[in-house]
């Protein structure tokens, strides 16, 4: 009996030692993966919730300001009568006018 105890203690003391590598190993290999995972991350171009929330915020008070302004510029062209007409932009330099003449000093086409 007492050489059966001493089999059942071996094996037992063996399978402790077995898990105890076991999680070694396992708490080894979960901290390799999370430094390759911080290191791809810090590879992206990736912002933090702070940086997130911070410019959120921002753009939150950017369009209440241009709600504020636009209802001003509203009251501002009711209050002069010129809420329905818009002075009408020049084109941009380049753009085309609509007509068939050529421009100023470039000679016609063939």
């Amino acid at each position: 009996m007492q050489t059966r105890n001493k089999i059942l203690d071996d094996i037992s003391q063996l399978v402790t030692n077995a898990m105890g590598v076991a999680q070694g190993a396992r708490d080894e290999a979960q901290n390799a993966l999370k430094g390759l995972v911080d290191r791809l991350l810090a590879d992206r171009d990736l912002v933090t919730r702070e940086e997130f929330e911070a410019v959120r915020a921002m753009a939150q008070k950017a369009r209440e300001e241009n709600d504020v302004l636009a209802q001003r510029l509203a009251a501002l062209e009711a209050r002069s009568g010129s809420g329905a007409g818009h002075a009408e932009k020049a084109p941009a330099e380049g753009a085309e006018t609509g007509t068939d003449e050529p421009e100023a000093g470039v000679a016609p086409g063939p």
